[in-house]
């Protein structure tokens, strides 16, 4: 999710990187140990559908380490001991581990972070660096950054994303939608958690919408329902059963909770006290000061622009902080009705199709306000709180740990299966420089 620094970016400027597809050597089958149970299920083949958080998208891009922690693959290890089979993703080579290039915390002086970006290491067109080194072979894991259910069904946005189009042969470039390759997977079981980018690029881009890039757009609400019951319909069409994931509150993660307006003025007032207030720029056009139920984007804070000129950037009605980095409260209700109807449909869709249903949504407005698991403290805060890695929207390991068992308690509650769940203690959250 969460997740995502603009998701435009990540579909059209993301960076790219070499994948070549890890190919995991034959393993002996599995006996189900004494006292576990695959339940009604039935877990010699599963696949997950979904998006960058299925991938294990982190820090801002797909590399190895990430990739080696997604949530589908913790999941699936314990799967093996009720009965699952082998799992494989596109791995990064060792070579390649750095894959689309991600960002690091080189230095945290006084809680001010310093992040620097690591390139990526596997460009095939460089300098342009716009296509990742392409692939071939059996994959599990289909998580593809920057999907979005509307998209799933768009053949050109497997031209446009360079995650999606290095999985694919030339010949279905820009001619084969997701939802079809998704169908071209023999499965037994599923995870289904899409439908976070078709609210999250909306808002990533301040509620700012851009005609000629559909990653910045709502998705019709009825359009999504109808879509996602295409998917559930073609992924149970040989009686498969599977878990389907809720959508996030996407305004819950530190990507919008990080930069208040309160802690800004506050930190204008120490540097001068004749500061009054923080202005912005609402979606209507209006200027206003703005509370604390507006929410700026994280990446306002090493913008550079606050206070900046003549007339202080942020601190005068007359030069107020543009819509594009904030989204003002009227925009957050917006987005949470979104939200709210996407989850709707999913839980009614799923409920009729009698599959699992991750609460997502439940797990992560925990995290805001924060829980304890296993031991250990985990919360929404940027850097320090253990869940969200480095871009503010996507998981660390220790986030993607305390996901996978969400979704392993949503699937052993519904099909009386005994899947293990994963110990969170072994997994890291945000690395810290040494």
């Amino acid at each position: 999710m969460v997740g995502e620094i603009t998701m435009k970016k990540y579909i059209l400027n993301s960076f790219v990187a070499a994948a070549i597809l890890f190919t995991a050597a034959c393993k002996p089958e599995i006996e189900t140990p004494a006292g576990t149970t695959a339940g009604q299920a039935n877990f010699s083949k599963y696949i997950a559908i979904g998006n960058s958080l299925t991938s294990g998208y982190a820090d801002g891009g797909l590399y190895l380490e990430g990739q080696k922690v997604a949530y589908p693959n913790l999941i699936a290890a314990k799967m093996a001991t009720v009965g699952g089979g082998n799992f494989t993703s596109p791995f990064f080579t060792d070579a390649q581990s750095n894959g689309s290039g991600y960002i690091s915390l080189s230095a945290l002086v006084n809680g001010t972070p310093t992040l620097t970006p690591v390139p990526g290491n596997g460009w095939r067109d460089a300098p342009t660096n716009t296509r990742l080194f392409k692939y071939s072979g059996e994959i599990q894991n289909l998580g593809i950054p920057g999907m979005r259910v509307d998209l799933a069904f768009a053949p050109a946005f497997s031209a446009a994303n360079p995650f999606f189009e290095r999985i694919l042969t030339d010949a279905q470039v820009g001619a084969t939608t997701y939802f079809q390759y998704v169908q071209t997977k023999n499965h037994t079981f599923f995870s289904l958690w899409l439908g976070n980018n078709d609210v999250l690029g909306y808002a990533l881009n301040g509620a700012v919408t851009v005609p000629t890039d559909p990653t910045t757009t709502l998705t019709d609400k009825v359009n999504f329902s109808s879509l996602y019951a295409n998917f559930l319909n073609a992924l149970t069409a040989g009686g498969q059963k599977g878990v389907v994931a809720t959508i996030p509150d996407v305004t819950s993660i530190p990507y919008f909770n990080t930069v208040k307006p309160s802690l800004l003025l506050a930190a204008a007032k120490a540097a001068n006290p004749a500061a009054q207030a923080l202005f912005i720029q609402t979606g209507t056009g209006a200027v206003r000061a703005a509370t604390d139920e507006d929410l700026i984007r994280l990446p306002f804070q090493s913008a550079g622009l606050f206070g900046q000129g003549t007339i202080p950037y942020g601190l005068h009605p007359l030069n107020p902080i543009e819509n594009k980095w904030v989204l003002d409260k009227d925009e957050v209700a917006k987005v949470k009705d979104y939200v709210n109807s996407y989850n709707s449909s999913i839980k009614s869709l799923a409920t009729s199709k009698g599959l699992a249903i991750a609460d997502t949504y439940a797990y992560f407005n925990q995290v805001k306000t924060g829980l304890n698991i296993q031991g250990v403290g985990i919360n929404a805060a940027f850097i320090s709180g253990g869940a969200f890695s480095l871009d503010g929207i996507h998981l660390t390991p220790r986030g993607n740990a305390v996901i996978a068992n969400v979704f392993i308690d949503a699937i052993n509650a519904k099909y009386g299966s005994t899947i293990p769940t994963v110990d969170i203690t072994q997994y890291r959250g945000v690395k810290f420089p040494n």
